[in-house]
């Protein structure tokens, strides 16, 4: 997915005064018509381009650090040498350009070529296998061939599609103003040219870490020298009568979205059973689509565990500001073709329900395995598991977080995918802590929200700026100590919490 940075600023082939760009300052300008970003680090000025590859963030309102710089919108980050994404949710380089000091100007000249794959020691593993097609598997199996490992290379997935971006799904795709060509990550013809193994619809029955070998469900065995485990999360099923009925949806996969816009082609009424992140945003989705959305949940403020009262607050306040009711403090008792019936005795009509009450991490196989499990797979800082040559990343990982000193375990999108990233590395020998600050990103009736951090039990809430005005950090605080920060309206600001996160741990 990206969105057109329009070409502005100065022509940078004709150049810009030495003295205008000052030591960490960046400039947007254009070369012919691609938007360039300018970008000066002591003695040396870089020319990248100005448009971020994951979602088309402006660059120029982001933030350098050391030799690379960070997008505002979703923290992805890139190399300003060689343009590399170094950081997730970005996946594809930024181009560059030569830059020159001459007649008192900064001068951009050709495009450069881009750097080839570090080629591996033939001490590498001979075959790599990922189980799991999701965020962190598909970062992973990216940063293999990207590294130039040239080994045999299977992913396992158990979905029928392609690896998606899923937190698309939840928003725009499912609001119906992302087109489906946005949604996969990488085209067929990608894991065939990258000579990825890529096989869908092929569920894990077992790993034996013994023999160094994987059971498939249909009876087949893989062997690995080394195996990364990204089975993500699961759904947690509403158990109720009527839960099974086929207007039920729950929203996880490609499919699960597929099947649920299809049966919203007749539909007027939805009820959301939920009011967590996906519950919310799916709200949101349903009601750009015209549809009477009534959310049901047992919280009397939603998010308020994560988010604290007065963002809770704010979000249903922004929710019924848009059309939706909520049903608090309530729950499902059971769903009938045209309708629930809430444990209060009220009935909602609904044409379709949508159950978002949390997820669960795939563990079965791990369990099976006998790996070491923490409401998790536990695994190192260098995300290897219990079992020699075994990795984990992802949702299903528990791992010790640099930046808290804490064992933690997260459901981001952003975090899986440096996860996976990491996990590469380390399964070609580079023995590189796993030490990112956890980011998400939520946006709902076009009101974004960034988290940093991560405040599992947060004692105290700092609040600078407006809620209600959109343009606040929220700073979440155990005792003395800083744990998360939250920003609407202030990119920047979420940017540079991440960074103090990252110095108080020694990161950077």
């Amino acid at each position: 997915m990206s969105h057109d940075t329009e070409v502005s600023g100065p022509d940078l082939s004709q150049g810009i005064p030495r003295d205008s760009l000052a030591d960490g300052a960046m400039v947007q300008g254009h070369v012919g018509d691609e938007a360039v970003l300018l970008a000066r680090r002591g003695d040396e000025v870089f020319a990248v381009g100005a448009t971020c590859t994951h979602y088309g963030g402006p660059l120029a309102d982001g933030l350098l650090v050391g030799d690379s710089v960070r997008c505002p919108w979703h923290h992805a980050c890139f190399s300003l040498r060689t343009g590399a994404a170094e950081c997730a949710p970005a996946l594809n380089p930024l181009p560059c350009w030569r830059v020159e000091a001459r007649d008192g100007k900064w001068l951009v000249g050709e495009r450069l070529a881009s750097p080839s794959a570090t080629i591996q020691p033939a001490t590498t593993p001979q075959s790599i296998v990922i189980i799991g097609g999701g965020a962190a598997g598909n970062a992973a199996a990216e940063t293999l061939r990207q590294q130039g490992y040239a080994g045999r290379l299977t992913m396992l997935s158990a979905d029928e599609a392609l690896p998606c971006d899923r937190p698309n799904l939840s928003k725009n795709y499912l609001a119906g103003t992302a087109p489906e060509e946005w949604i996969p990550l990488r085209s067929a013809d990608f894991y065939r040219e990258q000579n990825i193994d890529l096989q869908l619809q092929s569920p894990v029955a077992a790993i034996d870490t013994q023999r160094r070998r994987v059971a498939l469900a249909d009876g087949s065995h893989l062997p690995y020298d080394a195996l990364l485990i990204a089975t993500g999360s699961e759904p947690v099923r509403l158990k109720v009568p009527g839960a099974e009925l086929p207007h039920v949806h729950y929203l996880r996969s490609f499919a699960d979205c597929r099947r649920l816009i299809a049966g919203l082609a007749d539909a007027r009424q939805a009820v959301v059973v939920g009011a967590g992140f996906i519950g919310l945003e799916v709200a949101a989705a349903l009601r750009q689509r015209g549809i009477d959305v009534h959310v049901v949940a047992p919280d009397a403020i939603p998010m308020a565990r994560i988010l604290g009262p007065e963002l809770g607050n704010f979000l249903r306040q922004l929710h019924e500001q848009n059309g939706v009711v909520f049903h608090l403090g309530d729950s499902v008792t059971t769903i009938d073709e045209s309708g629930v019936t809430l444990a209060s005795g009220a009935r909602l009509a609904a044409d379709c329900v949508v159950v978002g009450i949390g997820v669960k991490p795939a563990l079965a196989l791990a369990e099976q395995a006998g790996l070491a499990i923490d409401r998790g797979i536990a695994v190192d800082r260098y995300l290897q598991t219990s079992a020699p040559g075994v990795f984990a990343a992802g949702d299903v990982a528990r791992w010790p977080a640099a930046f808290s000193g804490e064992a933690i375990r997260v459901e981001h999108w952003v975090v899986a995918e440096r996860q996976g990233q990491t996990a590469a590395r380390n399964m070609l020998g580079a023995q590189q802590p796993f030490v990112a600050v956890p980011f998400f990103w939520t946006e709902q009736h076009c009101v974004a929200l960034s988290y940093v951090g991560h405040a599992e039990n947060w004692e105290r809430i700092e609040i600078d700026g407006e809620i209600a005005a959109r343009d606040c950090r929220l700073t979440y605080w155990r005792g003395d100590r800083k744990l998360a920060v939250v920003t609407i309206g202030r990119d920047g600001e979420s940017l540079r919490a991440e960074v103090e996160f990252e110095k108080a741990a020694g990161i950077v």
